[in-house]
């Protein structure tokens, strides 16, 4: 347990940069598949291997060790690295959990504040038109979902561009983008070092949002003329806030979506392993290595001490 317990914690430091460029590499929706299911899996680990520390350090004390009727002392020649890394890891653990429900509760709430507001106003269908004169437009989660738009965008688009608008947020709800965003958030909590994986992500669900839109309204260019006039109308006024966890077509890298709706930014969206699959798969190859390194760690950990335990506990192991 002494050496597998570590590698989750540390095994970000290779799986985030590799992470990154893969996604580079990929088309928006597997990128973001791939960016969000990394992010959970090694906070996952993360989380297991401080609550492993702690239980191996919290049973050699002798309230713990009685409660678990332990008969002898854990054995093995780690208690000189686990015991004061115990508490440590204990204290880690509980601000982790605490900012991670803390974090939950706030994007609950601040989604429930918007549901109140968009039912303040009428309804079209999905679409909630709220009056503020500051352009705005986002996609607001829940059920059933809806396109919250100002009064302020509508005036600053022409009527196809609107529908390009409407068809970008409308995509955010289709792939529930809110959850992958929500799951970056909580996992960035867990680990400092994947908080690095949530603005590739972002970009990554904009950029599905924007396929999926010119899809829909068949034309590249106005799509892109909707999300460059959206993000200037946005940008000359202060708009009220928003659910942070709420998509909205104006956000991120808004002048490389753009370039890559006009086919003038190929490098940024076509997957690259195309013209180097060899080197595709050794950075995938990377990344899988690093996330079953990590997960095989934090298995193997609690393995040996379930193992130790039942040692102390006078027990056979495997019994």
């Amino acid at each position: 347990m002494i050496f597998a317990v570590w590698l989750p914690l540390v095994m970000p430091l290779l799986a985030v940069p590799t992470a990154r460029r893969l996604a580079e590499s990929l088309p928006p929706r597997a990128a973001a598949w791939l960016l969000a299911g990394c992010a959970a899996a090694l906070a996952a680990c993360t989380a297991a291997a401080l609550g492993l520390l702690t239980a191996a350090g919290a049973l050699r004390l002798p309230p713990v060790a009685a409660f678990g009727h332990l008969e002898r002392a854990l054995p093995g020649g780690d208690a000189v690295v686990t015991v004061p890394a115990a508490p440590v890891a204990g204290a880690l653990l509980a601000c982790c959990a605490f900012a991670v429900a803390r974090r939950a509760l706030r994007h609950r709430a601040e989604l429930r504040a918007a549901r109140r507001a968009a039912d303040a106003h009428g309804l079209a269908g999905d679409l909630c038109v709220l009056p503020e004169a500051a352009p705005d437009a986002y996609a607001l989660p829940g059920r059933p979902g809806r396109v919250v738009v100002t009064a302020g965008m509508l005036r600053a688009l022409p009527p196809a561009e609107r529908e390009a608008l409407f068809a970008h947020e409308r995509a955010h709800l289709a792939g529930r983008h809110h959850l992958f965003l929500l799951a970056a958030e909580l996992a960035a909590v867990c680990h400092p070092l994947l908080r690095e994986l949530r603005s590739p992500l972002a970009y990554a669900l904009e950029r599905w949002a924007d396929e999926s839109a010119a899809a829909r309204v068949g034309d590249r260019q106005v799509t892109a003329r909707a999300i460059g006039r959206a993000a200037l109308a946005a940008r000359t006024h202060a708009a009220a806030p928003r659910p942070s966890a709420a998509p909205a077509a104006t956000t991120g890298p808004v002048p490389r979506r753009v370039a890559a709706l006009l086919g003038s930014d190929r490098a940024a969206d076509r997957p690259r392993g195309r013209s180097l699959p060899g080197g595709r798969r050794l950075i995938a190859a990377t990344l899988l290595a690093c996330v079953a390194f990590s997960a095989a760690g934090a298995v193997d950990a609690a393995a040996d001490l379930h193992q130790t335990v039942e040692t102390a506990q006078g027990e056979q192991p495997g019994r």
